[in-house]
């Protein structure tokens, strides 16, 4: 029978919204929570950008200031997108669509799944070169060749050959495959083992780099704060590291928060994620200043630091073929962890908002993703002559997504659950409706209203160059 007024239009809406929520998949186990968002947060940029840019700051001057942000700013705002999340259970449109009807909240949403959807285009690509240098370290590539090679060699992968489009098609192909199955028959079974295996890797190349001559350097250079380092840009470089790092603003984290059941604190979550990133971080360093020291070796490397120099280092190293071959199978995993995040969030819109099958949904996001991504990954080569505002495709990607639309969609956020949502609403999900205290919530309500807020916005102003 069709419904004939608004009122009964209504009860439609709202019955059918909770026979959705009733049949929603979720995270089966508290392991699988922290699991799977840990993975969401760690990837490349703990173990490629961290050491680089923490070299490039003065070393433990800048992790110090680093962790500060991470406890002070890093978990409120990280506890914020999980409250959006699992209060609405739905996708970033969808959540800002339900918990703010009628208001122009849904733009944040919208924001977040389009910043998903360009990150994955350009990341992929990335996680392209970890399978191009893991498929060298097995077959022995790298044996023989000066420094002067090994960069040649990198050049010449990305700008002569259709690899890196080739790679970027087959870690597509991985993602889509662990999303297609779902929450808990997919992303958590995974991340269930590739985090562990993930640590196994890092712990083992951290013991082989401690045990090389000179090592003890590394870890001074790591650890030692040089408080003559910090200036005004090492402050912001660590408060926007920290914001980064953890995934915040890409919608990532609403999504996951939306498959954590109400049993789970999502205090003691965000803080468990929060310190497993920070640590597979610090460990990084571990595995890799060490190394970089004893071998003579500038830590402020930058981005060459792990295709073009530290290949040089593995094989000069005894066992150097073991140990490359356990770092590229490390890159891979962290990557892969941070992959099927970012592609959920996609198909998440899509079977919510379009009410597609999650078969359908993961075919399409990923096809939709991967002809962007081939644009992104052929930025060297084949699309070397598109220039867009400047940039090249991977570049605009990159620049657009980190400078506008994460520090843009963290800081609505934050202004959204600190000042719109609705104090009843913020302490009733972060206490599970009373089942657990939260003697923190004045607090978490201050950094949320005020700290964090001041805080984005300054990240965004200097990565614009503006401050």
């Amino acid at each position: 029978m069709p419904y004939c007024s608004p009122f009964g239009a209504f009860i439609h809406h709202v019955t059918h919204f909770s026979m959705d929520l009733t049949n929603r998949d979720s995270f089966g186990s508290k392991f699988g929570v922290i699991a799977a968002a840990a993975g969401s947060a760690i990837g490349l940029g703990n173990i490629w950008r961290f050491p680089y840019v923490l070299g490039a700051n003065g070393g433990g001057a800048f992790l110090l200031i680093y962790l500060i942000f991470v406890v002070v700013i890093g978990i409120p705002v990280m506890m914020s997108e999980f409250v959006i999340g699992r209060s609405a259970q739905r996708n970033p449109y969808g959540a800002f669509r339900i918990l703010a009807p009628g208001r122009p909240w849904y733009l944040v949403g919208i924001m977040g799944v389009a910043a998903a959807f360009m990150i994955l285009a350009f990341y992929a690509a990335v996680a392209g070169w970890t399978m191009e240098y893991l498929y060298q370290s097995v077959v022995n590539g790298f044996s023989g060749k000066s420094a002067e090679e090994m960069s040649t060699m990198f050049d010449t992968f990305r700008s002569g050959s259709a690899r890196p489009v080739i790679w970027f098609l087959v870690f597509m192909v991985m993602t889509s495959c662990i999303v297609m199955a779902g929450i808990q028959k997919g992303i958590e079974k995974y991340t269930k083992v590739l985090m562990p295996v993930l640590l196994l890797l890092l712990i083992a190349l951290s013991i082989r780099s401690l045990t090389l001559p000179g090592a003890g350097e590394g870890l001074v250079f790591l650890f030692k704060p040089d408080f003559s380092k910090i200036t005004g840009k090492v402050v912001l470089e660590a408060l926007g590291q920290a914001f980064f790092s953890l995934s915040i603003g890409m919608g990532t984290l609403i999504t996951y928060g939306s498959y954590i059941q109400k049993k789970e604190r999502l205090g003691n979550t965000a803080v468990s994620v929060s310190l497993t990133d920070t640590f597979i971080a610090v460990l990084a360093g571990v595995a890799i200043f060490p190394a970089v020291f004893a071998f003579s070796i500038d830590p402020a490397s930058g981005e060459d630091l792990v295709f073009k120099t530290l290949p040089v280092i593995f094989q000069q190293m005894p066992g150097g073929y073991f140990f490359s071959l356990i770092f590229f199978l490390l890159l891979a995993v962290a990557a892969l962890t941070s992959t099927i995040s970012v592609l959920e969030v996609v198909v998440a819109n899509f079977t919510e908002e379009f009410q597609f099958g999650r078969r359908k949904a993961t075919v399409l996001a990923a096809l939709a993703i991967s002809v962007l991504g081939i644009f992104a990954s052929g930025s060297w080569s084949w699309f070397k002559e598109l220039d867009i505002f400047g940039f090249s495709v991977f570049e605009l990607l990159d620049h657009t997504s980190a400078n506008y639309m994460l520090p843009l969609g963290g800081f609505f956020i934050v202004v959204f659950v600190g000042w719109f949502m609705g104090k009843p609403k913020v302490s009733g999900e972060l206490s599970s409706n009373g089942m657990f205290p939260v003697r923190y919530y004045p607090l978490f309500l201050f950094i949320v209203r005020f700290i964090a807020p001041i805080a984005i916005a300054l990240v965004f102003l200097n990565s614009l160059g503006l401050f």
